[in-house]
């Protein structure tokens, strides 16, 4: 996880809550928040070269395929639940983003902007699968299985009745910084989203409070 993104996850997240992080990699991120944020934080990994490298910096760390579901634990079980860069890997991420919000009472997902200039140049011009220092694999071997825009994630929100309570944008270069404010599908790399369940008797639409991205 870049810099600037794990700072900005930083300020959704807050002190002494309890946080699950799903595909959490070497436990990087729950390190950092438990030293800045004192959270009481859990990861679910399955790879076991990453689950031992969770162990060695002493974070809490359980092997679970997030495919399979996240049924081993109650409603609300968490004040927030995140999930970074993992979003376009999953067999479902409806379901997960569902299941997300089940068990925890807000969350926050990353994923790559597959909307970006950078990958419809690559794709328009090339006429090949967009591969980039982001997008670093070719099409045959990618872990990425839903290629998902910013705005492809809005409307899944919207389907799925989950409140945007935040969005933020990661650009790796000025000008695409200076753009994206106005373009976030077109020139942001990467997408940051702080999620809830709307308020009991709030209708989907009404549980939108980010504006349309275009183009």
């Amino acid at each position: 996880m870049l810099r600037v993104e794990l700072e900005i996850l930083k300020d959704w997240i807050r002190p002494a809550s309890r946080v699950l992080d799903l595909g959490c990699g070497d436990g990087t991120l729950l390190e950092a928040l438990t030293a800045s944020h004192n959270i009481e934080g859990y990861g679910l990994e399955i790879d076991p070269d990453r689950i031992t490298a969770c162990v060695q910096r002493g974070v809490n760390v359980i092997e679970t395929d997030i495919n399979l579901g996240l049924g081993h634990f109650q409603d609300d079980s968490f004040d927030t639940v995140v999930m970074t860069n993992s979003l376009q890997a999953l067999l479902r991420p409806d379901r997960t983003l569902a299941e997300m919000l089940r068990v925890g009472k807000e969350c926050v997902v990353t994923f790559p902007n597959f909307g970006n200039i950078q990958a419809r140049a690559y794709l328009g011009l090339r006429g090949r699968m967009p591969v980039t220092k982001q997008l670093s694999y070719q099409w045959y071997d990618t872990p990425n299985i839903h290629f998902c825009t910013i705005r492809d994630f809005e409307v899944l929100c919207r389907d799925l009745n989950i409140r945007i309570l935040d969005r933020a944008t990661v650009a790796s270069n000025p000008v695409s910084e200076q753009l994206m404010g106005i373009w976030p599908n077109l020139f942001a790399q990467t997408a940051i989203y702080h999620l809830s369940k709307p308020p009991t008797g709030l209708s989907s639409s009404d549980s939108q409070n980010s504006p349309p991205t275009t183009p």
